[in-house]
């Protein structure tokens, strides 16, 4: 039951965060009402507004123009459903939910730790697609990550944070401020108050590893041209993630085969 829960109120987080991405590119309020077709306007009923049912019921496209709707949609919702899930489970190997003294602290660490998740996918998604990283997304995650510092007492964080966005402003100087953006610099700051060192190196490595292969690879395919931009947030982010769950098995492995 706990899984089942879990898993709606993902897909009712992840279509709000699609309904955010979406406003803050056409520069509409995040909290302009009920949310409306992309092509024909037409206010959406609650009952075609279900996460990924409706999308299901209606076989991908709008009940009055008919035109398909974009299926980054029900993916976002369905990835973000599932995303809950998995960290309440790997929450569980270590921590005591329910009947312990411990189970508020273990839901409120569920709670960052969903939202740290959820926001960073949005953020990711609104880069890949618009070349940009919203502050309205990033500066609530570095507040938040910002405060959980300041419960635990791991100032070290701190001066992380700042050296990995100092890296990446060094990077933009560097490149003429062609090789990344200023989002990308604040992203680094995020990094570096989630991971700490040494997962930081192995964000960056991967981030850097990955980022560099898939621009390679979109040439090849002619997808890409040498001169254009690519979206680095989504690599960041990725990395990022990867970092924190595997960020000591990845700096043991660089160490052994790199160093």
């Amino acid at each position: 039951m706990v899984y089942l829960v879990l898993f709606l109120l993902g897909l009712s987080a992840g279509s709000f965060l699609s309904v955010v991405v979406y406003r803050l590119r056409a520069g509409e309020a995040v909290w302009a009402g009920r949310s409306h077709c992309d092509f024909c306007r037409k206010k959406i009923s609650w009952y075609d507004n279900i996460p990924l049912l409706s999308y299901c019921l209606l076989k991908g496209k709008c009940r009055y123009c008919r035109r398909k709707i974009p299926p980054e949609y029900p993916l976002t919702e369905l990835v973000i459903g599932l995303e809950f899930v998995w960290i309440y489970w790997l929450l569980t190997v270590n921590y005591k939910f329910w009947g312990t003294w411990e189970g508020g602290y273990s839901l409120a660490l569920l709670i960052y730790w969903l939202v740290l998740f959820s926001g960073s996918l949005a953020i990711a998604i609104y880069d890949f697609k618009y070349l940009l990283i919203p502050d309205l997304l990033l500066w609530p995650l570095i507040v938040l990550t910002g405060l959980r510092l300041l419960v635990t007492g791991q100032w070290q964080y701190l001066t992380v944070a700042a050296a990995a966005a100092g890296f990446l402003a060094l990077l933009w100087l560097i490149t003429k401020k062609r090789g990344l953006g200023t989002g990308d610099i604040e992203l680094g700051l995020l990094m570096g108050l989630v991971l700490g060192y040494p997962k930081i190196i192995a964000a960056f490595f991967l981030a850097f590893l990955t980022g560099a292969l898939a621009g390679v690879i979109l040439i090849l395919v002619k997808k890409k041209q040498l001169r254009d931009r690519i979206a680095f947030g989504p690599f960041l982010i990725a990395a990022m993630l990867a970092a924190k769950l595997w960020g000591d098995l990845i700096w043991q492995w660089y160490q052994r085969v790199l160093l």
